[in-house]
């Protein structure tokens, strides 16, 4: 008699150990679910988690310990992010904290403006473009809309060079260099004007830049060479492409001539990464090359895409979802306790050598892998 009561304490443990485990397990829902998640894997805690951890983060500098002389690419990519969430998760006091943080560019630290003369420096123009449309204060607009006027401007400063006024005369930005990381950069700002103003000529000339990105740097297996002259499928730079159509998209009007192209590319590229996500759920530094390492920050902004695809209904969500939720999961596993994300390549220069790209450094925490992170959250909080 103890004998059986001793067995089916045991059992009864046993159940409650597998319920237990059945609940929280990253398995517990459907391959393609984007809207249950196990404990510690919601969108909603973890896109807090970072965001707070960006209002703790002061000014970087791509990792190194002098303080910025302006504010960095990668910094406005994770401040618009963080402001992305807010207005997904409706919280009106994270995006008063991230209005505080910028209030003093507009006093103390107004030298930390990016000149808007480069594709990186321009991208921080997102920034006070979402405040605005937040908060609806035209100091954001003047500044953000400001900035996006420079860049289709006539060529000017000490970056212009012969080839920026060939760009220039095709209508085109003079600040065009067929790097594709220049495709968030560009498409995110002009995205954001047309967002904020309505005005339909920043998202038009968006669209018709990206159609010659596009004709110039994608290739047959629907990724994306770094430049021309470098054949390598360098992860972040084709994260950087996936992101920036996955934006433009989702605010070009169904009658722009080039919206059937853009599409196109991106479901080209879709149906590519599909192919090349590890059985882990992240892809790799080098996205054909098993032998290159997994990266945190490509993976994100791959899950971002997807997740942004999915919910627009531009890709099939039988095939797409399962590969974002495991692309989702997988990046969560690589948070740690501080929400510092890992294995993020360092800032990365092209170069025609393989092994540059499999020796850059391995990250924690750099604001290039904070960003795609906060975008995804926030796409799949939409």
């Amino acid at each position: 008699m103890n004998i059986k009561k001793g067995l089916s304490g045991y059992y009864s443990i046993i159940a409650l150990l597998v319920t237990w485990l059945v609940t929280n397990s990253v398995y517990a829902q459907p391959s393609g679910d984007l809207k249950h998640w196990p404990a510690g894997y919601s969108p909603l805690e973890v896109g807090k988690r970072i965001a707070v951890h960006f209002l703790a983060t002061p000014h970087t500098n791509f990792g190194k310990p002098t303080p910025p002389r302006v504010i960095t690419y990668p910094e406005s990519c994770a401040w618009y992010g963080a402001l992305k969430f807010a207005s997904a998760t409706k919280n009106d006091s994270l995006t008063d904290a991230l209005a505080k943080r910028f209030e003093p560019l507009f006093t103390s630290e107004a030298h930390m403006i990016p000149v808007p003369d480069h594709v990186d420096y321009c991208v921080f123009g997102t920034v006070p473009l979402e405040l605005y449309r937040q908060t609806k204060d035209k100091r954001y607009l003047d500044l953000g809309q400001h900035i996006a006027d420079k860049q289709w401007g006539p060529p000017e400063g000490k970056r212009v060079v012969p080839q920026s006024y060939i760009f220039y005369n095709r209508g085109l930005t003079w600040q065009t260099r067929l790097w594709i990381d220049d495709m968030f950069m560009i498409n995110a700002l002009q995205a954001q004007a047309y967002r904020a103003t309505g005005d339909s000529k920043y998202i038009n000339r968006a669209a018709k830049e990206m159609v010659v990105y596009l004709d110039s740097l994608q290739r047959p297996n629907g990724l994306f060479y770094h430049a021309p002259d470098v054949p390598f499928f360098w992860g972040r730079g084709n994260g950087w492409m996936a992101a920036g159509m996955a934006e433009i998209l989702s605010s070009l009007p169904a009658n722009n001539p080039d919206r059937p192209r853009i599409l196109t590319g991106y479901k080209t590229m879709m149906a590519s990464l599909l192919k090349y996500q590890s059985e882990s759920g992240m892809w790799r530094q080098l996205i054909d090359d098993p032998e290159s390492w997994e990266e945190s920050s490509g993976t994100g902004m791959f899950a971002f895409a997807m997740v942004t695809g999915v919910k627009q209904g531009w890709l099939d969500k039988k095939t797409y979802a399962p590969a974002a939720r495991k692309a989702w999961l997988a990046l969560v596993k690589h948070i740690d306790a501080n929400a510092d994300i890992s294995d993020v390549c360092e800032g990365t220069n092209k170069k025609n050598d393989r092994q540059y790209y499999l020796d850059r450094k391995r990250l924690t925490g750099d604001l290039h892998g904070q960003a795609p992170v906060l975008w995804t959250a926030a796409a799949l909080l939409q």
